[in-house]
């Protein structure tokens, strides 16, 4: 098993910038691919980014893609995600996941998961 916890998480606003970031612990951080996702509420949870165990490929919603990076640090046993140019709609909990299927976009992919940090952009 692997734990996983989010922080870095606060009120901006719009226009912007956060960094997220996601420690594990338990069993090894590397054989995992990790990815980000946030829940706004009323809506579903949704895929922003993921990274691939090696942390070399990287996969980012169209929503994200040119204002947000994923990265990892595998000796740290961390993974970030780094928000610039921030908008009022990417308001929502944000939450790291961990599992054996590189750069899926798809909750029911991953095994692991955090309990997740507010993000509130403001106007």
């Amino acid at each position: 098993q692997v734990q996983l916890a989010e922080s870095g998480g606060g009120l901006v606003q719009a226009g912007g910038s956060l960094r997220l970031s996601c420690a594990a612990s338990g069993r090894t951080f590397s054989v995992y691919a990790m990815g980000w996702f946030r829940q706004a509420p009323g809506k579903e949870r949704e895929f922003v980014a993921a990274i691939s165990r090696s942390g070399l490929g990287t996969y980012y919603s169209d929503s994200v893609k040119g204002r947000f990076t994923i990265s990892r640090d595998n000796a740290k046993n961390t993974v970030y995600l780094q928000m610039n140019s921030l908008k009022v709609d990417d308001t929502a909990v944000y939450y790291c996941a961990a599992g054996v299927v590189t750069g899926s976009k798809e909750v029911q992919k991953y095994d692991y998961w955090g309990q997740g940090t507010q993000v509130t952009v403001s106007a």
